[in-house]
């Protein structure tokens, strides 16, 4: 593993680290590479159910390193997209847990989660319009969905900050940490997660994911695809079973 993405898992947990703090984990092609082979692996594993996303040196992500732009480096890797991850479709649960600043490309990182946990000094932004640039790595696409539309579109034209409590108060933020605690937080989120079916995880994240874009029509026909293969695996059987038995389940993952 690169060392500037580095990846633990305990308890069906994977914790990815963004580890350029002396760039405040902005994302040269370097850590663009290496976050794509870390989740081909993550994916992979099938002791991992949920995937906390988070960064060293008390900050989450800068966003792109504007020095490594200037030079020519490709921060974006295949269909991944950029730091390749805000394309990537993961099917497990991702918890951005964000200390310090999620700016530009490190916003845009955020909004790709399906959960954020900050520290309520958190700043978020999208500051692209500051630089001659635009948010084109999913802050203009995902920020209007998970925020009301005026908001979204204020932040985008002004560049400006916004803090952790008012993004909470808008719902983009899950939960508000105590500075320097947003890993705890977001790990004993992740941890409520990883003990359910690992099945029906990936297939309710996925049809919540996908769902946004399907019409009234097809919507019920759509789910029911996914789902059936959930209701008649083993884990179906063993979850009512243990919660008929009054113990803990044991999952197999089929």
């Amino acid at each position: 593993m690169s060392d500037v993405i580095q990846l633990s898992v305990q308890d069906g947990v994977a914790v990815i680290t963004l580890n350029r703090p002396e760039a405040k984990n902005a994302v040269n092609q370097a850590l663009a590479e290496a976050m794509a082979r870390t989740l081909d692996e993550v994916e992979a594993r099938e002791d991992v159910r949920a995937i906390i996303l988070t960064g060293a040196g008390g900050s989450f992500c800068a966003g792109m390193d504007l020095k490594a732009f200037v030079a020519g480096e490709n921060v974006s890797v295949g269909d991944k997209g950029f730091a390749g991850f805000v394309q990537a479709f993961v099917s497990k649960p991702v918890i951005a847990a964000i200390e310090g600043y999620a700016l530009a490309g490190g916003c845009e990182l955020a909004l790709a989660c399906d959960l954020i946990v900050a520290a309520d000094n958190a700043k978020f932004g999208l500051p692209e319009v500051k630089r001659g640039l635009a948010a084109a790595a999913g802050g203009l696409l995902r920020l209007p969905r998970q925020v009301p539309y005026r908001v979204a579109m204020e932040l985008a034209l002004t560049g400006d900050m916004a803090d952790a409590r008012r993004m909470h108060e808008l719902g983009l933020i899950n939960h508000l940490a105590e500075p320097g605690k947003a890993m705890e937080g977001a790990l004993e989120l992740a941890g409520r997660i990883a003990v359910n079916a690992p099945m029906s995880l990936r297939v309710t994240k996925t049809v919540i994911a996908r769902s946004q874009d399907w019409s009234l029509d097809e919507m019920f026909e759509r789910q029911s695809e996914l789902v059936a293969p959930v209701m008649k695996s083993e884990d179906a059987i063993e979850g009512s079973r243990a919660f008929a038995e009054k113990r803990a389940p044991v999952w197999k993952n089929r």
